[in-house]
């Protein structure tokens, strides 16, 4: 039991890890707020519920040999995905309120990886 705790708690940390410095990247394209930090914060809670409901889901419908292939294949695209550096072509273009746009640059810069 010490294992899976110690394993989610690994993940966790390795994730808000990243938070900083991709919050810090985007930081000036949204105007430098602290709505980008809320903003990046809320995606990373985001992120991180949607993977104890993947795991979840994964560990009670699938069967352990298809949840090794799932793992192997999302392995592979998260690998091909990387770097994590996002494309200036998620900038915003008006003043408008960053929320949104912030979640979706962040989802499609590193949401899979």
């Amino acid at each position: 039991m010490l294992v899976y705790a110690a394993t989610i708690f690994l993940s966790a940390f390795l994730l808000f890890q990243v938070q900083p410095l991709i919050a810090k990247f985007i930081l000036p394209w949204f105007g430098g707020s602290a709505a980008v930090w809320n903003g990046a914060l809320l995606f990373f809670h985001l992120l991180l519920l949607a993977g104890y409901f993947y795991a979840h889901c994964l560990i009670r419908y699938v069967s352990p040999k298809k949840q090794f292939r799932t793992h192997l294949v999302l392995l592979v695209v998260s690998f091909a995905m990387l770097p994590i550096i996002p494309n200036a072509r998620w900038k915003p273009a008006g003043g408008a309120d960053p929320t949104l746009g912030i979640i979706i640059a962040l989802g499609a810069t590193i949401g899979l990886p």
